[in-house]
């Protein structure tokens, strides 16, 4: 076959493609109706939680927040339809910044609704350790601690040695509210 001859088939190609490709840009896009069905709730297959979480807040009553974290994973995972135990979840939270006062005993009735929640938490098996670079460096010992909470000799070999046994590592992200949410929905 010419030169001559393939450069023109070349050109009929491209401009039959160039011409489908403006005929289907033209087509109206299907709209989808904004409140027709809904989003689809779906159930997806969970192994047994194996979590440690990483507390480190910059002010103690940001715990406070932080145990909402434990709360959304254990609650949904306890309901239908996975109704598993939370004795059967793994999870474990280890505590190295200012919310460590919040476990003195001397604290109690200051931070008295989040310990209470602490150790409802831990009835239901989860375990809390406190840092032991942290606790000496808030000048406390293990006797002034509550006695549901577990002294490791440091935070990051904690969390280092636990995902190594394969926990998966939360952190939580504690903000200030800037708006209300019904000012935002």
């Amino acid at each position: 076959m010419n030169t001559a001859l393939r450069l023109w088939r070349h050109a009929i190609v491209m401009f039959a493609s160039l011409f489908l490709l403006s005929a289907i840009s033209t087509l109206p896009l299907a709209q989808a109706e904004p409140h027709s069905t809904g989003a689809q709730v779906v159930y997806p297959q969970y192994p047994s939680a194996k979590v440690v979480y990483d507390f480190y807040f910059d002010h103690p009553d940001k715990i406070n927040s932080g145990l909402y974290w434990i709360r959304s994973l254990i609650q949904p995972l306890m309901d239908s339809p996975y109704n598993e135990a939370p004795e059967m979840m793994n999870i474990v939270v280890v505590i190295h910044g200012t919310e460590i006062v919040t476990l003195a005993k001397k604290n109690y009735q200051k931070y008295k609704v989040a310990v209470d929640r602490m150790n409802y938490y831990h009835q239901l098996g989860v375990q809390f350790h406190i840092c032991g670079l942290a606790l000496h460096d808030f000048d406390y010992q293990p006797k002034d601690m509550q006695d549901f909470v577990k002294i490791v000799p440091s935070a990051f070999a904690d969390l280092a040695g636990l995902q190594q046994e394969g926990y998966a590592l939360i952190t939580p992200r504690i903000f200030a509210k800037q708006v209300n949410t019904q000012d935002i929905r």
